[in-house]
């Protein structure tokens, strides 16, 4: 773990409970593997939240994410919420944004047991089932056909950038921080 990245940004650093609070109810979120030949591959996931660990979903049928999980287990997973664009000094380039955002750091493995497949699917469903479905629930014809993996996290960081009040943006307060636009 000690060869993880550090953060850099401590001033924006969201409490541990935030931290959790917004894993566990953002909506989706991007899984970051390397290759052998070192190359990042990221990919747009629906995920749960569950005893601790980010579970994710796909295709039984093998692709870039199962070699790259097969071959090295580390991985990163991100959200974000971004908020609104605000200025805050005199030029342009002095813009900034309002997120909230979670880092995590860990290894991933294969879940290959059914009943915890089973739990994950159930869990899935449980956050973006329409609550207006008059469908049968928890019912998983493919699950074999799925492959599951859960990301056991070693570190996560949240940060966030609030939004300032209005007296607090530009031009009410100019933090410019271009020098030659400070006149």
């Amino acid at each position: 773990m000690s060869d993880l990245p550090s953060l850099q940004r401590a001033d924006k650093l969201m409490s541990d409970d935030e931290t959790r609070d917004m894993l566990a109810r953002s909506y989706a979120g991007r899984l970051a593997t390397v290759n052998a030949n070192g190359w990042p591959y990221v990919v747009p996931l629906l995920y749960v939240w569950m005893d601790g660990e980010i579970w994710v979903h796909n295709t039984r049928v093998r692709g870039h994410l199962r070699d790259n999980v097969d071959r090295d287990p580390r991985a990163c997973f991100e959200i974000d919420e971004p908020g609104e664009i605000f200025p805050y000094g005199r030029t342009e380039c002095d813009t900034s944004i309002a997120y909230r955002s979670v880092v995590a750091f860990g290894r991933i493995r294969i879940v290959e047991d059914r009943a915890q497949k089973q739990r994950f699917f159930e869990g899935l469903m449980d956050k973006y089932r329409n609550p207006d479905w008059d469908r049968p629930r928890y019912s998983f014809p493919r699950i074999d056909q799925v492959t599951v993996y859960a990301l056991a996290v070693e570190r996560m960081t949240g940060k966030q950038t609030p939004l300032p009040a209005p007296e607090a943006q530009w031009p009410a307060t100019g933090r410019t921080k271009s020098p030659a636009a400070r006149a």
